[in-house]
């Protein structure tokens, strides 16, 4: 499909037109609000500002804090802004000229200089208005240009998919961002607008740009600490999915609020008078939880409206940081805290920059009441974020180290646009560090690393340093020894061991959870592995092609069209996404025997019969292009089969394994016909389950059994029952074959004191 906006909520493009046309022409900007049929829907999300905004009172609120200089500036990027949108306007009837007005004026909020307000005002010119670079260097300037660059929308790219073409956007937003923050601070203000006016689009498309909206602006927003903007962005979102619950949440808040008056009213008088016999000097204000805070823990906790009770919490802003300490102790002593409810993310920030204590509190009849307990600068950092640096000039150690942070993590995104094949896989990536919850671990020197819930040692490695993960051994968490798949939980402190010699293992996909590690071991697959998988692609492919009787052989225009509209540099890297799963290899086949003019790609093809097809056979020596499944461990004799998984090459399951049969259901198309080969000179894991009488020395005699029949034994465990009459010995060993396992398991029943021994697979 043809895609030329980067921006979601454009639902149509205006005609390209000249840039002062002689008549009026319906245009659409980002928000592209379309007449809605639909019955009136529920009300906005609260404190959404309404009327059109204007270049007067834009002006007034730049004069608080700019210059004339500044001022004069701004004001002619406006002018010729103005001339760029002539006789355009919304579909809500305003002019378009509105819309860069308004998002000027919510970045004045965070009090933006004059190049990013300048880049506010004229973010849509390039796009809309065909104005080229070169004329905003000339006009306003090398940084002005280069910010309204990055936030211009895409020229025109051929895509596959939707999803590609929004990949792609996501892409190239991020990696703008990376080389200035100001470009994504103007771009989430441009949705905020765009979400505010989305009123009179058609449901579907609301119901669209909202689901994108909650998908990755909420998360950045969070990312980068503006609270302000992530609360209001969940909310309006919130309205717009679900408008019904939205509906009926709002109105049941509404009648809460007048029945909770007084008590929110008896909390603030005690708690105003607590703080001050205590010489403490403190804002004390309630706060109402949004809407959607509102729904997400109704879901989570299955609960009924009448059973949240914390609906309001109150924020405690003091004058210093030690009374921040000092007043959670008076508010101890005036209500009895909730045990396991406090949390000191000023000791431990979090991974926004965000700090403040967090405590909830037995509050009068009963109610669960929360406190936020901070100073000024915390509660600046907290509502603005890395916006605090515009905001308030100033040489405060918690906004520069915040500031560090995220330069970090942004230059993470071009570690991982560097190792990333694709758009789509960079955004996968990516989001994956966008999750809110984090958790908190130390290296052995008590350096703070924050990392993704349910992070692994292996993205703690990541972390620290490429090479690092990429060497990784094993892992050491506060001084014992741990495997590399255990979930690292807040406090623990993690010591990686590294070996020169070693390598990532394509295992390793399957549990860690940044993307950052995962990027960086895909990379590593994909350049070390390069001819194991181009040998498995080569062999997939030409079973692809015998499938639908299309010759190996292809003529060279054919080759060169098919690499062309594959979007790959040759036929070897064909081959290697195909060896890694990143193509299908029927689809591929598809393909080229469309362009050999055959039937249309999308119509059924005869198949030969599949007994003329050769399986793809396994020597268990392939290397990483080729894994056996964990949870089965085939062996030679097994009946096999495969399963090309995206970017980790094929997987082999017996037959029977209940997990593989799982997955084809779920994925038919990915499962592959495979044997094993003849000449096999290898060992292979297998599992055993062993249950014996708890008697003495009955380990060693089933060890030294093993070892008789020319089994290696790489793992023990052992199961107690309640009773202690019995124990389940469990062991992974080696052996050649299918039959080498089945003499090995008749002699280890015949030792005394083993009752039964099983094969254990999934």
């Amino acid at each position: 499909m043809n895609l030329s906006s980067a921006d979601p909520n454009i639902s149509e493009q205006p005609a390209r037109r000249a840039r002062r046309p002689a008549k009026q022409q319906p245009g659409v900007d980002v928000s592209a609000p379309a007449v809605s049929p639909s019955p009136p829907s529920p009300p906005a999300a609260p404190a959404v500002p309404t009327g059109v905004a204007t270049i007067t009172h834009l002006t007034e609120k730049l004069a608080e804090y700019m210059s004339e200089a500044d001022l004069k500036k701004v004001k002619e990027a406006y002018r010729f802004s103005d001339e760029m949108h002539l006789g355009q306007v919304r579909k809500s009837g305003e002019p378009y000229i509105s819309h860069p007005i308004a998002v000027a004026e919510i970045c004045t909020e965070w009090k933006l200089d004059a190049q990013a307000i300048m880049a506010a005002l004229l973010h849509d010119v390039m796009e809309d208005q065909d104005v080229k670079k070169e004329e905003l260097i000339e006009r306003f300037g090398a940084q002005v240009a280069h910010l309204v660059d990055g936030l211009s929308k895409l020229e025109k790219i051929e895509f596959q998919s939707q999803i590609e073409a929004q990949a792609e956007n996501f892409r190239k937003m991020l990696l703008a961002m990376a080389s200035d923050v100001r470009v994504i601070l103007i771009k989430l203000a441009d949705r905020l607008h765009n979400m505010r006016t989305l009123e009179v689009m058609v449901p579907a498309k609301k119901r669209r740009i909202a689901a994108e909206t909650m998908e990755v602006y909420v998360p950045i927003a969070h990312r980068l600490g503006l609270n302000n903007i992530y609360r209001e962005l969940q909310d309006l979102s919130f309205s717009h999915l679900y408008p019904l619950r939205y509906h009926v949440l709002h109105k049941a808040v509404k009648a809460a609020r007048g029945n909770r008056r007084e008590v929110v009213s008896k909390i603030l008088d005690a708690v105003k008078n607590t703080l001050t016999m205590a010489g403490i000097e403190a804002e004390v204000y309630g706060r109402e939880k949004t809407l959607y805070g509102i729904y997400k823990k109704m879901r989570s906790k299955h609960l009924s409206f009448s059973q949240v009770l914390d609906v309001y919490g109150f924020r405690v802003v003091v004058d210093s940081f030690p009374n921040c300490y000092v007043a959670l102790g008076t508010l101890h002593s005036l209500y009895k805290p909730m045990p396991g409810k406090f949390k000191d993310y000023i000791a431990i920030r979090k991974l926004n920059g965000y700090q403040s204590l967090h405590t909830t509190l037995i509050g009068p009849y009963g109610t669960p009441v929360e406190f936020q307990i901070r100073t000024q600068e915390m509660h600046r950092t907290a509502e603005s974020g890395v916006a605090a640096h515009w905001l308030y000039k100033s040489n405060d150690a918690n906004i520069s180290d915040m500031q560090q942070r995220t330069h970090a993590w942004l230059q993470s995104l071009l570690d991982i646009q560097q190792q990333t094949g694709d758009s789509a896989e960079f955004l996968e990536h990516v989001k994956v560090d966008l999750f809110p919850d984090s958790v908190y671990v130390f290296t052995p020197k008590s350096k703070i690393i924050a990392l993704p819930r349910g992070a692994t040692p292996i993205d703690f490695a990541y972390s620290i340093h490429t090479g690092i993960g990429d060497h990784t051994v094993s892992v050491n968490i506060n001084g014992e020894a741990a495997q590399l798949r255990t979930e690292l939980r807040n406090g623990d402190i993690v010591e990686i061991v590294t070996d020169p010699n070693s390598r990532p293992s394509p295992t390793w996909l399957s549990f860690v959870r940044t993307g950052k590690a995962r990027s960086a071991i895909r990379h590593h697959l994909r350049t070390i592995n390069l001819p194991e998988s181009i040998r498995l692609g080569q062999q997939l492919l030409a079973q692809a092609l015998a499938a639908i009787n299309v010759p190996r052989e292809l003529p060279p225009p054919l080759m060169e069209r098919l690499l062309n509209e594959s979007s790959a540099k040759s036929m070897e890297e064909l081959h290697a996404d195909i060896g890694i799963g990143k193509r299908m290899a029927a689809l591929v086949a598809r393909h080229i025997f469309g362009l050999l003019g055959g039937e249309s790609a999308s119509a059924p093809i005869e198949h030969t019969s599949p007994k003329e097809l050769d399986p793809v056979t396994i020597y268990g020596s392939e290397g990483v292009s080729v894994q056996l499944a964990p949870c089965c461990l085939p062996i030679p004799g097994d009946h096999i089969v495969g399963q090309l998984r995206r970017d980790q090459g094929l997987q082999v399951h017996t037959g029977d394994c209940s997990v593989a049969k799982r997955l084809k259901q779920k994925e038919p198309e990915r499962w592959i016909a495979v044997k094993w080969g003849t000449e096999i000179n290898r060992r292979f894991d297998s599992r055993i389950r062993l249950i014996i009488n708890n008697e003495k020395g009955i380990l060693a005699r089933v060890a030294a059994e093993i070892g008789e029949s020319d089994g290696n034994i790489t793992f023990v465990g052992m199961d107690e029952d309640r009773e202690h009459i019995l124990h389940q010995l469990r062991f992974t060993i080696q052996v050649k074959d299918r039959v080498h396992l089945a003499a090995l398991i008749r002699n280890v029943r015949k030792v005394a004191g083993v009752n039964r021994v099983t094969r254990e697979r999934a």
